[in-house]
Protein backbone atom coordinates (compact mmCIF):
# COMPACT_ATOMS: atom_id res chain seq x y z
CA UNK A 1 0.00 0.00 0.00
CA UNK A 2 1.50 3.55 -0.82
CA UNK A 3 2.33 5.55 1.99
CA UNK A 4 0.65 8.81 1.68
CA UNK A 5 3.06 11.97 1.52
CA UNK A 6 0.86 14.20 3.56
CA UNK A 7 1.57 11.59 6.45
CA UNK A 8 4.99 11.55 6.16
CA UNK A 9 5.45 15.48 6.20
CA UNK A 10 3.68 15.70 8.85
CA UNK A 11 5.44 12.94 10.88
CA UNK A 12 9.17 14.96 10.22
CA UNK A 13 6.94 18.22 11.10
CA UNK A 14 5.64 17.05 14.41
CA UNK A 15 9.13 15.53 15.33
CA UNK A 16 10.43 18.89 15.15
CA UNK A 17 7.96 20.50 16.62
CA UNK A 18 8.27 17.85 20.11
CA UNK A 19 12.11 18.74 20.16
CA UNK A 20 11.03 22.49 20.19
CA UNK A 21 8.37 22.64 22.83
CA UNK A 22 10.30 20.12 24.90
CA UNK A 23 13.26 22.41 24.57
CA UNK A 24 15.79 19.39 23.47
CA UNK A 25 16.06 22.02 20.49
CA UNK A 26 16.55 25.71 22.32
CA UNK A 27 16.02 28.40 20.24
CA UNK A 28 19.79 29.43 18.14
CA UNK A 29 19.97 25.74 17.51
CA UNK A 30 20.82 24.47 13.99
CA UNK A 31 18.89 22.05 12.38
CA UNK A 32 21.24 18.94 10.93
CA UNK A 33 21.11 18.98 6.93
CA UNK A 34 18.28 17.72 4.78
CA UNK A 35 19.90 14.90 3.95
CA UNK A 36 20.49 13.47 7.07
CA UNK A 37 16.89 14.35 8.31
CA UNK A 38 16.05 12.44 5.52
CA UNK A 39 18.23 9.14 6.02
CA UNK A 40 17.44 9.14 9.91
CA UNK A 41 13.50 9.22 9.36
CA UNK A 42 13.69 6.91 5.53
CA UNK A 43 11.88 9.94 3.63
CA UNK A 44 12.46 11.57 0.38
CA UNK A 45 14.25 15.31 0.99
CA UNK A 46 11.75 16.62 -0.81
CA UNK A 47 9.61 15.57 2.01
CA UNK A 48 11.91 17.03 4.44
CA UNK A 49 12.50 20.46 2.95
CA UNK A 50 8.23 20.57 2.99
CA UNK A 51 7.98 19.57 6.94
CA UNK A 52 10.60 22.06 7.49
CA UNK A 53 8.39 24.72 4.85
CA UNK A 54 5.63 24.25 7.33
CA UNK A 55 7.72 24.56 10.59
CA UNK A 56 9.15 27.62 9.05
CA UNK A 57 5.86 28.73 8.37
CA UNK A 58 4.45 28.24 11.76
CA UNK A 59 7.34 30.90 13.21
CA UNK A 60 9.22 27.90 14.40
CA UNK A 61 12.52 27.88 12.31
CA UNK A 62 14.50 29.95 10.11
CA UNK A 63 14.52 30.23 6.53
CA UNK A 64 17.19 28.32 6.26
CA UNK A 65 19.56 30.80 4.61
CA UNK A 66 23.70 30.88 5.51
CA UNK A 67 24.09 28.91 8.33
CA UNK A 68 20.96 26.46 8.05
CA UNK A 69 17.55 26.32 9.88
CA UNK A 70 17.74 27.28 13.29
CA UNK A 71 15.37 27.08 16.04
CA UNK A 72 13.54 30.84 16.09
CA UNK A 73 12.46 32.57 19.36
CA UNK A 74 12.21 35.81 20.93
CA UNK A 75 12.69 36.64 24.50
CA UNK A 76 8.57 37.72 24.99
CA UNK A 77 8.31 40.96 26.21
CA UNK A 78 4.97 41.79 28.56
CA UNK A 79 3.07 44.69 27.20
CA UNK A 80 0.64 46.11 29.07
CA UNK A 81 -2.25 48.20 27.35
CA UNK A 82 -4.12 49.37 30.13
CA UNK A 83 -1.23 50.96 32.42
CA UNK A 84 0.73 51.70 29.55
CA UNK A 85 0.20 55.59 29.65
CA UNK A 86 -1.63 56.02 32.37
CA UNK A 87 -1.12 59.05 34.30
CA UNK A 88 -0.67 57.87 38.21
CA UNK A 89 1.77 54.46 36.19
CA UNK A 90 3.65 56.00 34.27
CA UNK A 91 7.03 55.18 34.06
CA UNK A 92 8.27 58.13 32.45
CA UNK A 93 9.69 60.39 35.37
CA UNK A 94 12.24 63.40 36.05
CA UNK A 95 15.85 62.38 35.36
CA UNK A 96 15.00 58.66 33.56
CA UNK A 97 15.52 60.21 30.53
CA UNK A 98 12.81 57.48 29.19
CA UNK A 99 9.55 57.62 27.64
CA UNK A 100 6.66 55.31 29.01
CA UNK A 101 7.15 52.79 26.92
CA UNK A 102 10.82 52.58 27.22
CA UNK A 103 10.42 52.63 30.91
CA UNK A 104 8.54 49.79 30.80
CA UNK A 105 11.15 47.75 28.72
CA UNK A 106 13.61 49.03 31.40
CA UNK A 107 11.55 47.57 33.88
CA UNK A 108 11.66 44.19 32.67
CA UNK A 109 15.67 44.17 32.68
CA UNK A 110 16.04 45.13 28.75
CA UNK A 111 17.21 47.70 26.50
CA UNK A 112 14.41 50.09 24.56
CA UNK A 113 15.25 52.05 22.13
CA UNK A 114 13.49 54.09 19.18
CA UNK A 115 13.95 55.17 15.62
CA UNK A 116 11.66 58.45 15.27
CA UNK A 117 10.50 60.43 12.27
CA UNK A 118 8.14 63.49 12.26
CA UNK A 119 6.45 64.86 9.66
CA UNK A 120 3.07 65.47 7.95
CA UNK A 121 0.90 63.05 6.21
CA UNK A 122 -2.38 62.15 4.81
CA UNK A 123 -4.93 61.03 7.43
CA UNK A 124 -5.62 56.91 6.58
CA UNK A 125 -8.91 56.45 7.00
CA UNK A 126 -8.84 54.70 10.27
CA UNK A 127 -7.29 58.07 11.91
CA UNK A 128 -9.84 60.44 10.35
CA UNK A 129 -12.38 58.44 11.40
CA UNK A 130 -10.95 58.63 14.88
CA UNK A 131 -10.00 62.38 14.69
CA UNK A 132 -13.40 63.43 13.10
CA UNK A 133 -11.41 64.93 10.58
CA UNK A 134 -12.10 64.77 6.69
CA UNK A 135 -10.48 61.98 4.88
CA UNK A 136 -6.56 62.30 3.59
CA UNK A 137 -6.90 65.93 5.66
CA UNK A 138 -3.20 66.80 6.43
CA UNK A 139 -2.36 65.53 10.09
CA UNK A 140 0.82 65.12 12.00
CA UNK A 141 2.49 61.97 12.41
CA UNK A 142 5.45 60.12 14.68
CA UNK A 143 6.43 57.09 12.89
CA UNK A 144 8.22 55.00 15.33
CA UNK A 145 10.23 51.47 15.02
CA UNK A 146 10.30 50.46 18.94
CA UNK A 147 13.30 48.33 19.84
CA UNK A 148 14.23 45.61 22.83
CA UNK A 149 17.69 44.88 22.80
CA UNK A 150 18.08 46.37 19.39
CA UNK A 151 15.49 43.89 17.59
CA UNK A 152 12.69 45.62 16.22
CA UNK A 153 9.55 44.79 18.39
CA UNK A 154 6.67 47.33 17.50
CA UNK A 155 5.67 49.62 15.06
CA UNK A 156 4.06 52.48 16.20
CA UNK A 157 2.47 55.39 14.79
CA UNK A 158 1.06 58.54 16.59
CA UNK A 159 -1.50 60.65 14.78
CA UNK A 160 -2.37 64.30 15.74
CA UNK A 161 -4.49 67.49 14.10
CA UNK A 162 -2.57 69.62 12.52
CA UNK A 163 -3.80 72.33 14.57
CA UNK A 164 -2.26 70.92 17.85
CA UNK A 165 1.39 69.27 16.58
CA UNK A 166 2.21 72.58 14.77
CA UNK A 167 5.39 74.68 16.37
CA UNK A 168 5.08 71.67 19.12
CA UNK A 169 7.67 69.21 20.46
CA UNK A 170 5.74 66.64 18.66
CA UNK A 171 7.69 67.45 15.41
CA UNK A 172 10.71 67.75 17.18
CA UNK A 173 13.07 64.97 15.46
CA UNK A 174 14.37 61.82 17.50
CA UNK A 175 13.13 60.31 20.38
CA UNK A 176 11.50 63.29 22.76
CA UNK A 177 10.73 62.32 26.22
CA UNK A 178 8.96 64.68 28.28
CA UNK A 179 7.77 63.21 31.42
CA UNK A 180 4.38 63.18 31.57
CA UNK A 181 3.83 62.54 27.95
CA UNK A 182 3.86 65.53 24.52
CA UNK A 183 0.49 65.52 24.76
CA UNK A 184 0.69 66.95 28.50
CA UNK A 185 3.15 68.89 27.14
CA UNK A 186 1.23 70.79 24.17
CA UNK A 187 -1.33 71.50 26.54
CA UNK A 188 -3.96 68.78 25.76
CA UNK A 189 -3.60 65.88 28.29
CA UNK A 190 -5.51 62.89 27.45
CA UNK A 191 -8.15 61.92 30.24
CA UNK A 192 -9.55 59.16 28.64
CA UNK A 193 -8.70 56.48 25.74
CA UNK A 194 -10.50 54.13 23.45
CA UNK A 195 -8.61 50.84 22.87
CA UNK A 196 -9.21 48.70 19.95
CA UNK A 197 -7.26 45.21 18.94
CA UNK A 198 -7.30 43.13 15.98
CA UNK A 199 -5.35 40.23 15.08
CA UNK A 200 -4.29 40.33 11.48
CA UNK A 201 -1.46 38.85 9.33
CA UNK A 202 0.87 41.90 8.65
CA UNK A 203 0.94 43.85 5.76
CA UNK A 204 4.35 43.45 3.64
CA UNK A 205 5.94 46.61 4.52
CA UNK A 206 5.70 45.58 8.11
CA UNK A 207 6.90 42.46 7.91
CA UNK A 208 10.09 43.95 6.63
CA UNK A 209 10.35 46.64 9.10
CA UNK A 210 9.58 44.17 11.64
CA UNK A 211 11.53 41.47 9.78
CA UNK A 212 9.13 39.22 10.74
CA UNK A 213 9.05 35.71 9.60
CA UNK A 214 6.39 33.96 7.01
CA UNK A 215 3.39 33.22 9.00
CA UNK A 216 3.98 35.63 11.68
CA UNK A 217 0.36 37.00 12.88
CA UNK A 218 0.43 40.74 14.16
CA UNK A 219 -1.92 42.39 16.75
CA UNK A 220 -3.08 46.23 15.71
CA UNK A 221 -4.00 47.87 18.45
CA UNK A 222 -5.63 51.16 17.87
CA UNK A 223 -5.77 53.75 20.79
CA UNK A 224 -7.71 57.19 20.61
CA UNK A 225 -6.56 59.75 23.03
CA UNK A 226 -9.35 62.43 24.21
CA UNK A 227 -8.61 65.75 26.29
CA UNK A 228 -10.89 67.22 28.64
CA UNK A 229 -12.73 68.79 26.74
CA UNK A 230 -13.67 65.70 24.80
CA UNK A 231 -11.73 66.25 21.64
CA UNK A 232 -10.10 63.16 20.06
CA UNK A 233 -6.23 64.43 20.12
CA UNK A 234 -4.24 61.52 18.78
CA UNK A 235 -4.51 58.27 17.58
CA UNK A 236 -1.74 55.99 17.95
CA UNK A 237 -1.51 52.39 15.73
CA UNK A 238 0.69 49.90 17.12
CA UNK A 239 1.56 46.60 15.46
CA UNK A 240 2.84 44.10 17.99
CA UNK A 241 4.10 40.82 16.42
CA UNK A 242 2.43 37.60 18.00
CA UNK A 243 6.09 36.09 18.44
CA UNK A 244 7.39 38.93 20.38
CA UNK A 245 4.85 39.69 23.15
CA UNK A 246 2.65 39.05 25.86
CA UNK A 247 -0.58 41.62 26.36
CA UNK A 248 -1.85 41.46 30.12
CA UNK A 249 -4.59 43.72 30.75
CA UNK A 250 -5.45 43.99 34.17
CA UNK A 251 -8.75 44.74 34.99
CA UNK A 252 -10.72 45.68 38.28
CA UNK A 253 -14.03 43.91 38.64
CA UNK A 254 -15.54 46.06 41.21
CA UNK A 255 -15.58 49.61 39.31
Amino acid sequence: MAVDSRNLIERVADHYRAEISSGRLKSGDTLPPEQDIADQHEVSRGTVRQALAILTNEGLLTSGRGRGRQVRSYDLLVWEPGTFEHKDQRGDQPGTHRDAWRADVAEQGREGSQEVEPGFAQAPDVVAERLGIEPKAAVAVRRRVRLVDGTPYQLADSYYPRDIAEGTPILEPGDVTIPGGLMTAVGHEQVRYRDELRARMPTKDEASRLNLMAGTPVTQHVRTGFDKEGRAVRVIITIVPGDRHVIVYDVSATS
